[in-house]
Formats: C-alpha cells, sequence, structure tokens
C-alpha cells in the first residue's frame, strides 16, 4: 500500500472538519448556561438540539441536490460562513425562539460544509479514505474538545460563554482566508452514465442504521452528560462542564489510535471492540456510586464511541460507486442528523418525567440495538 499523503486539500477538510465539530459541541456545554439565564425546562433545552439535528437532516437530503447545481466549491463555504453567521445571531438571541431558530441554522447551513467535507475527503483519497476520514475526525475530536473547555473557561470570566461562540467565527474567518483559492473538484462522473447504479446497495443501509445508533449514544453523552453529573455527582455547573473534557479527551486519543488500527485490522472487527468499549464505558459512567468512577466510565465510554461513526462512514463510503460520493454522504448526514433530533431529545423528555439517570438507561437500549446490527452488517459484508 502506498503511503498516506496529507497535502493542502486534506488539511482543509480537517480543520474545517474540527470547525464544525467545535459549533456542534458548543451546545451541551453552553446548554446548562443558557436553561439558568431563559428558565428553561429539559424539554425545551432539547429543542436546541432538535432543531439542530434537524437541519442536519435537511441538509442530509438535499447536499447531493444542491451540490449538482451550485457546485461543491460554492456549497463548501457557503456552508461554513452561514454556520458562522447564524452562530452570531445565537449570540444575540434573548428568547428561546431566536436560540432554537439559529440553533435549526447551524445545523442546517453548517451540515451542507459536512456533506462536503466527507465526500472529497473519500474522493480525494481513494483507495485510502479510511485513514482519512478516521484521521478528520480525529482532528474534529480536537475541536469538539475544546467547546466545554472554552465555553466554561469563558463563562468563568466577564467574557461569558458567548465567547466560545465568537471564537469558532472568528478561527473560521481565518481559515477561509488561508484556504480560499484551494481548488475542490466536483464529484466524479460514472464511466456507463445509462448503466450505473443509482441506488444505495442493501449494506450501505445496514451500516446507515449502525450510524443512526452510534450517533445517539454519542450525543446524548455531548449534550446531557454535564446535566448528568451536576445532579448525580456533586459538581457545580461549571465544574461539570469542563470535566467533559475528560470524554472529548478519550475521543482524540481513542481516533487516534483508531487511524492507525484501521491500516492493520479490518473495519468490522475494530467497529465490535468499539461497540463494546463504549457499553463497559457507559454502564461505569451511569451506575458507579462514586464522582471518580463515573469519570472513569466517562472516559472509557468516550474511547468507544470516538470511532463508532468515522469506522462506520469507512465502511459505508467504501461499498458505493464513486458517482455516488455525495449521495451517500448527504445520506450519513441524515441518519446522523436524525439520531441527534431523536435521541437527545427523547431523553431530555423522559428526564422532565422522571429524572436524568432514570432517562440515561435509554442509552444502555441503544446500545443493544447498535451491538445486533452490526454484527449482521459485519455478517453481510464477509
Amino acid at each position: 500500500m502506498t503511503s498516506f499523503t496529507r497535502d493542502r486539500f486534506t488539511w482543509m477538510g480537517y480543520l474545517m472538519l474540527a470547525y464544525y465539530a467545535y459549533l456542534q459541541a458548543s451546545l451541551g456545554p453552553l446548554m446548562p448556561f443558557l436553561r439558568k439565564e431563559m428558565k428553561l425546562n429539559y424539554t425545551v433545552a432539547g429543542l436546541h438540539f432538535s432543531a439542530f439535528a434537524l437541519g442536519m437532516v435537511l441538509a442530509g437530503l438535499t447536499g447531493d441536490w444542491v451540490a449538482e447545481r451550485v457546485g461543491r466549491r460554492w456549497l463548501f463555504w457557503a456552508g461554513g460562513a452561514g454556520m458562522g453567521f447564524s452562530a452570531i445571531l445565537f449570540i444575540l438571541g434573548i428568547v428561546p425562539a431566536m436560540t432554537i431558530l439559529m440553533a435549526f441554522g447551524m445545523g442546517l447551513i453548517g451540515t451542507y460544509l459536512l456533506v462536503m467535507i466527507q465526500s472529497t475527503l473519500a474522493d480525494h483519497h481513494r483507495e485510502q479514505r479510511a485513514t482519512a476520514l478516521t484521521e478528520a475526525n480525529v482532528i474534529a475530536s480536537m475541536g469538539s474538545g475544546l467547546a466545554p473547555l472554552l465555553v466554561g473557561g469563558f463563562q468563568q470570566t466577564h467574557l461569558g460563554w458567548r465567547a466560545g461562540l465568537l471564537a469558532a467565527v472568528i478561527v473560521w474567518v481565518m481559515l477561509a482566508a488561508v484556504y480560499y483559492p484551494q481548488p475542490i473538484a466536483n464529484k466524479p462522473m460514472s464511466r456507463e452514465k445509462t448503466t450505473a447504479p443509482t441506488r444505495l446497495p442493501g449494506l450501505f443501509w445496514n451500516y446507515w442504521l449502525v450510524i443512526f445508533f452510534g450517533v445517539s449514544i454519542e450525543w446524548s453523552i455531548v449534550f446531557w452528560g454535564a446535566e448528568f453529573l451536576e445532579k448525580n455527582t456533586g459538581l457545580e455547573r461549571a465544574a461539570a462542564v469542563t470535566v467533559m473534557s475528560a470524554y472529548f479527551l478519550a475521543v482524540v486519543i481513542s481516533r487516534a489510535a483508531g487511524s492507525r488500527l484501521t491500516r492493520s485490522f479490518p473495519i468490522g472487527l475494530l467497529l465490535l471492540g468499539a461497540i463494546l468499549t463504549t457499553a463497559v464505558g457507559f454502564f461505569l459512567f451511569w451506575l458507579a456510586p462514586l464522582t471518580a468512577l463515573a469519570i472513569v466510565g466517562l472516559f472509557v465510554a468516550g474511547l468507544g464511541v470516538a470511532n463508532l461513526f468515522p469506522l462506520t462512514l469507512s465502511a459505508a463510503s467504501g461499498i458505493v460507486e464513486p458517482h455516488q460520493s455525495d449521495t451517500a454522504s448527504g445520506r450519513v448526514s441524515l441518519g446522523a442528523g436524525l439520531a441527534i433530533l431523536i435521541a437527545p431529545q427523547v431523553l431530555g423528555t423522559f428526564a422532565d418525567y422522571t429524572n436524568i439517570k432514570t432517562a440515561y438507561g435509554l442509552v444502555a437500549v441503544i446500545l443493544f440495538f447498535a451491538l445486533m446490527v452490526t454484527l449482521r452488517a459485519n455478517r453481510q459484508a464477509r
């Protein structure tokens, strides 16, 4: 196998994905502060996550269609700019209706950027796309990991948590100044346009289900993890938000290791190991009687959940035709968006009727289904 090369285009994709991931992950850490300011219950707070996810769903359904008409380059840069503009309006929001609408804007416009990053990196690196996509998610997890640190850190200064969102917008402007001249090729055309398959294969949809369950687990922890720590471990709100960085640190470490392991082990085996590691960590986090053990469980859960999305994305991308790359990337984003739309909102509403610890039992159920579907997809892949 030829050596993997990270050129200018690769780094542009990596860094733009980190920008997207940071703003996406920021909703979780800032939510305890927004809930206090606006006196929101779990259900209304969860509508912010659902709005972001609804935007992801719509972008996942239409991303390939829009790219066909306006071109990948335009959609790439408009997606990043629109996400930043929505973040600024979110900062200025003083009522829930405004902040929920802007969360939707970040999810919709920003996910067009996500769709373009995934498909162009896969096309650019072809046979080595598993390495590229896994490494991209390593960098993205670094962006996600900065979210609780900066949001929680700024909250403890006179700038407040809103400065954490503004910092991301400033970084995007700097990245655009550096990378805007970089060419972005449109998707490859089918060699046999009249006979090329237009439908995504059945195995793709099995992996799509794994993506749906994996993202449901991941973002149930991301969105409500700080709330769970505050209510069940005795940590102060700001401390609980900051402790969530342990989860994101685990994600960075695990994805860095995963990018190496994809060169030596089958993706199906690595995916199964990731689910089992997630299960061990989650049950420790959920049921541990001591704060320290809960934090250890959070870290282990992060080690496992880190590679659920990139490994499954790599597996799904590897079974589609080159001309289907935008469509496949869009449908992956659709699955991720549906997961974020449904799982955190259902968990939050259930917490309103019971409590946050009982509501987290839903994650245990999702873990079981993720394991079953992964075993089925692996058998079909063989």
